[in-house]
């Protein structure tokens, strides 16, 4: 026998406790849908990385960025909102900066007798100004250990024999010289080829499961699998990207590339995300690419092969035409 549920009507004093619940949940809502958005609209915080000195004696600044932004590519051209100081403001900076995390951008060379000095990065968006300051402090030394800590390759503060005997890969991007840079010319809408050879040692060697041994079930508990390490992680494995470094359009690539920033999302086509797999490598190394343009100027296009661990970047620049 069931028991039958009858709907008795609320007193009117119950009645009115739970429309005003109601209402401040609705409120609520709309206070948090006017909350700022993180996918546009925020600022970018440069980040100073380390130093490594050279055989010559002179050292090397590196840096990279936070974008807090997790959609919006913001160009910020040199000067006023994007400087170094003293000195040169133009310092090799990107002008095109890529959503999140983006960890040894670029490196800045500064002479052996730097000594105490500091060297300033600053950049200002969306009305926010952050500063990010260079100095030759002994905790800020880095070395292919410490970046691959830092970028998720290894455990905070472990290392192996396999990432001390890795080198970073060599990429060589193909095309005749103007000088010591590769220039190239195309129109708007038309593609352009980009032929790079990656070279190399095979280290640090993947760790992904293989095509092969992926079965639905796998698949199944790697969705399903929570995180093990509390900070960031990556997984290792040879890929190329190319990206914008400098140019005020967008830049549409085929075949779609890794990204070189922490996309953490699964399925972003990051080796930050938790499901990515690396990509197959070329037999003879050399990847080829279509790159097209919707916007006329000048642009330069950035590659980075990465093997997990390190990471090698060479740079093209390309005259777009209408």
């Amino acid at each position: 026998m069931h028991a039958s549920i009858r709907a008795f009507p609320l007193p009117s004093g119950i009645q009115r406790i739970f429309s005003a619940i109601l209402l401040l949940a609705l409120l609520s809502q709309t206070a948090l849908g006017a909350e700022p958005s993180y996918r546009k609209g925020q600022f970018i915080e440069p980040a100073y990385e380390g130093w490594r000195q050279q055989e010559d004696g002179s050292y090397i600044f590196i840096f990279g960025y936070q974008n807090e932004n997790w959609e919006e590519e913001l160009n910020i051209p040199v000067g006023a909102n994007n400087s170094f100081s003293p000195g040169l403001e133009d310092r090799g900076q990107p002008t095109h900066f890529l959503p999140r995390r983006n960890r040894f951008t670029f490196e800045v060379p500064v002479p052996a007798d730097w000594g105490n000095k500091e060297l300033a990065w600053t950049v200002t968006v969306n009305g926010v100004t952050k500063i990010a300051y260079a100095t030759l402090a002994r905790d800020y030394v880095i070395d292919n250990v410490v970046i691959a800590s830092e970028t998720g390759s290894l455990g905070a503060g472990t290392s192996s024999p396999e990432s001390r005997s890795n080198l970073p890969p060599l990429v060589t991007v193909q095309g005749d010289r103007v000088g010591e840079q590769i220039v190239r010319t195309v129109r708007v809408g038309e593609p352009l080829n980009l032929l790079a050879h990656v070279d190399d040692d095979g280290l640090p060697k993947p760790r992904a499961p293989g095509v092969n041994a992926v079965t639905p079930a796998t698949e199944l508990e790697r969705y399903l699998r929570p995180p093990t390490r509390v900070t960031v992680g990556k997984t290792n494995g040879l890929f190329l990207s190319w990206n914008i470094y400098r140019g005020e359009g967008n830049a549409t690539f085929d075949p779609p590339l890794p990204k070189p920033w922490e996309d953490t999302r699964t399925s972003a086509n990051s080796p930050w995300g938790p499901l990515w797999t690396p990509p197959p490598v070329p037999k003879d190394g050399m990847y080829s690419v279509n790159v097209t343009f919707d916007k006329p100027g000048t642009y330069v296009l950035w590659a980075r092969a990465d093997d997990g661990g390190l990471f090698h970047d060479q740079y093209v620049t390309v005259n777009v035409t209408p």
